[in-house]
Formats: structure tokens, C-alpha cells, sequence
């Protein structure tokens, strides 16, 4: 059992709309296939990979370093001595030879991009929904994975010359869909006319459905203190990253002004910066929210050893509900038994959503069970799947 070939390709997303950062039009993201020698049905096993959105492609780190390390391993390093099989762990420890630490960023969303192909490549050569296989494989897996993931759809964003009629369409679209919190984007605009769509939202939502708001890391700490008295009086799911990832201090100053739940994190990229975010942040383990995104932030080995390592200082499982809203972390959250995972209904397509033919009902879906993550499970990815093979 060989890995004979790793290839990757750039895809760009082309979307004009915007959060109070960024513009994606221009934004792009690393597909990568995993192939080896194993022939079933006729053609060989891959494994595929592709970061989540909101960091770009990784074409450099990918070609320079990461792939020629483990096309250029020796091949038993990369096996498993039990299963004899290709083990994700040991591709992971291949893919970091000679890196040193910290620095993360840009590295750790294309280890990131190689460590979801291996999961779906271990977890279909051994025959299994990669969901059941991690949760076998992990430090923090519960062994019995959930049979069906909460799950919020994230949109609201910022677009050219939208009517706010548009903005309460959108979100009452996810509540047809079964969604029963959705998410919008905040920040963009002054205080006031945020809080005019946002109470546009609230005042449409039906009966048992709830608005989270995101800051995307936008607001400096007296700003960010400004809109979380301003929401103070609103019934906000959650209020999510309004200062800088790492501006613990500020995100301190928050959670003090702040009644509600805070959520952040899908910016944090290394577990150590996770822990130091568990530790200095003021962050609170009963009622707050973690957002760590695995696809970013070197793959679910690192993300593994994160929960084990923020569970030991207080935060429970349910308190983690990952970014990215692709099928790979909504298989991370059944695994772990973790809180929920983000969707993007629509939106980032052909990345963002899960399997084709899973309904979400009362905010719940439940997993493909397909051996690995079943991506292969969404028509709209097979073509740019087929590129690679």
C-alpha cells in the first residue's frame, strides 16, 4: 500500500459579497487528492481535501514543502504497523518535518487542506463513514458517534445595494430549509444601521427560532464594548469574534460587557494559540462558544489533541461547534460529540453544505454512510473532484 501521486488544484470561489472584512470575490480555495495504489471497482482509492473558506488557496506551501516531504517519505514510515494500513497521524508527522514552531497561518491551512485527504483516504481504505473511524481513532472521540449533528445556517452577508427585505428573505429561506438559528454578519456598517437589520431579522423570525451576530474580528475593544451594550438588549443567540482572534485583552473587555454568549475562534490556527485563547481570553467554559475549524488550523490531528487539551481546563464537548460548514467537520462534530456545526446553505458552493439528499429537520442532519467523508456524496463537487483523479 502506496501513496503514488499527490495532486492539487486552484478553485476559485467568485462571490461579490462581502463581511465586515473582507470581499470574496477574489478568494480561492486548494482542492488536493490523495492517490494510491489500492484498485477497487478498477480505479485507485484517493482521498480528497479542500480548505474551508475565509483563507485563501495554498498552492506554495503545498508544492514547496508539504507534498515533496511525503512523496519523497519512506513508504512504511506512512503505515500504520497494526492495520497496515496508511495512517493519517503518520502522514501529519511527515508533513511537518523541519517546520518549526509557531508561525502558523498560512502552514497550518495547507496541512490543514493535506490532513482532511488522509483522513478520507484511511477512513475509505478501511471501509468506513470517516465519522465512525475518527471517533475509533481520536483522543477526545465518544467511540458511539452522534447519529445526527446540530447545525445553524451562517449568511447575512454584506451586498451591494441590498434592500432589507432581501436580508429578512435570506434568513427566513434557512428557516424553510429546517434551520432554526441563523447567523448574519455585522460590522460593516455604523452601530445604528446594524441594529436596524438586525432587529429587521429578530422582528421576522418565527417562534422558537433564534439570530446569532458576527463581528468577523472587525471592532477595535471600545467599539466592539459599544455593540455588546447595544445587544445587551436583544435576544442574541450569540455574539461572535468582535475583536481580533488574538486581542485576548480586548475579547476580555468584551465578555465583561457583555450578558450573552461570546463565540470565537475560527481564526485561531494552532492548538497552542487555542489554549492561550482558553487561558487569557476571559473567556467563559460554561456558556461560551469555541469555533476552531479543523480545515484551517492543521487538520483534525492537531484539532484532536485541542479538544483533549481544553477539555482538561474546563470545556465541555458541547461548547465547541466548529466553523467551515463543509461535510469533514460536521463528520468532526458527530465524532466528538461536540455542540454543532456551521452550514453555509447556498453559499460557498461547491465547498460549503453537506451530502446531497440530507435534510435538515428542526436544525438537525444526519451523516452520509458512505466510507470516508463522502464528498463524492455532492454533485455539484464532482466535477472539480474529477480533475483530480
Amino acid at each position: 500500500m502506496r501513496i503514488v501521486d499527490i495532486r492539487h488544484i486552484t478553485v476559485p470561489i467568485k462571490s461579490d459579497m462581502a463581511n465586515a472584512f473582507i470581499n470574496f470575490s477574489k478568494m480561492d480555495v486548494s482542492v488536493l487528492a490523495i492517490v494510491t495504489d489500492v484498485i477497487r471497482d478498477g480505479k485507485p482509492v484517493i482521498g480528497y481535501g479542500f480548505n474551508s473558506n475565509g483563507r485563501y488557496a495554498q498552492p506554495g506551501i503545498l508544492s514547496h514543502r508539504i507534498i515533496p516531504r511525503l512523496l519523497e517519505a519512506n513508504p512504511d514510515s506512512l503505515i500504520n504497523e497494526k492495520t497496515g494500513n496508511l495512517d493519517p497521524k503518520l502522514i501529519w508527522q511527515s508533513a511537518m518535518i523541519n517546520e518549526k514552531p509557531g508561525g502558523h497561518g498560512d502552514r497550518a491551512v495547507a496541512v490543514g487542506i493535506l490532513d482532511m485527504a488522509a483522513w478520507d483516504l484511511a477512513s475509505k481504505l478501511v471501509e468506513k463513514p470517516v465519522h465512525k473511524f475518527m471517533a475509533e481513532e481520536s483522543k477526545s472521540g465518544i467511540k458511539t458517534p452522534l447519529e445526527k449533528v446540530w447545525v445553524y445556517a451562517a449568511g447575512g452577508y454584506y451586498y451591494k445595494n441590498q434592500a432589507l427585505s432581501s436580508l429578512t428573505s435570506e434568513m427566513l429561506g434557512y428557516i424553510d430549509l429546517g434551520y432554526r438559528t441563523v447567523k448574519m454578519k455585522i460590522g460593516a456598517v455604523p452601530l445604528a444601521e446594524d441594529l436596524v437589520r438586525i432587529e429587521a431579522v429578530l422582528n421576522v423570525l418565527p417562534s422558537g427560532c433564534t439570530l446569532a451576530v458576527d463581528a468577523n474580528g472587525r471592532f477595535s475593544a471600545q467599539l466592539a464594548v459599544e455593540y455588546a451594550q447595544a445587544l445587551n438588549k436583544l435576544p442574541i443567540h450569540w455574539y461572535e469574534e468582535p475583536t481580533d482572534p488574538l486581542d485576548f485583552q480586548s475579547l476580555g473587555k468584551v465578555r465583561s460587557a457583555y450578558e450573552g454568549v461570546l463565540a470565537t475562534g475560527e481564526n485561531i490556527m494552532s492548538g497552542q494559540d487555542a489554549k492561550n485563547l482558553a487561558l487569557y481570553g476571559g473567556m467563559d467554559p460554561e456558556k461560551d462558544v469555541l469555533q476552531m475549524d479543523a480545515a484551517l488550523s492543521y487538520g483534525f490531528v492537531e484539532y484532536d489533541q485541542t479538544l483533549k487539551t481544553l477539555g482538561d481546563l474546563g470545556w465541555k464537548s458541547s461548547r465547541f461547534v466548529p466553523h467551515g460548514g463543509h461535510q469533514f467537520n460536521l463528520a468532526i462534530v458527530a465524532a466528538c460529540g461536540l455542540g454543532g456545526c456551521e452550514s453555509y446553505p447556498g453559499i460557498f458552493e461547491p465547498f460549503g453544505g453537506f451530502a446531497d439528499g440530507y435534510k435538515v429537520e428542526n436544525g438537525y442532519i444526519s451523516l452520509p454512510e458512505v466510507p470516508g467523508i463522502g464528498l463524492e456524496s455532492k454533485a455539484s463537487l464532482a466535477p472539480i473532484l474529477n480533475q483530480l483523479q
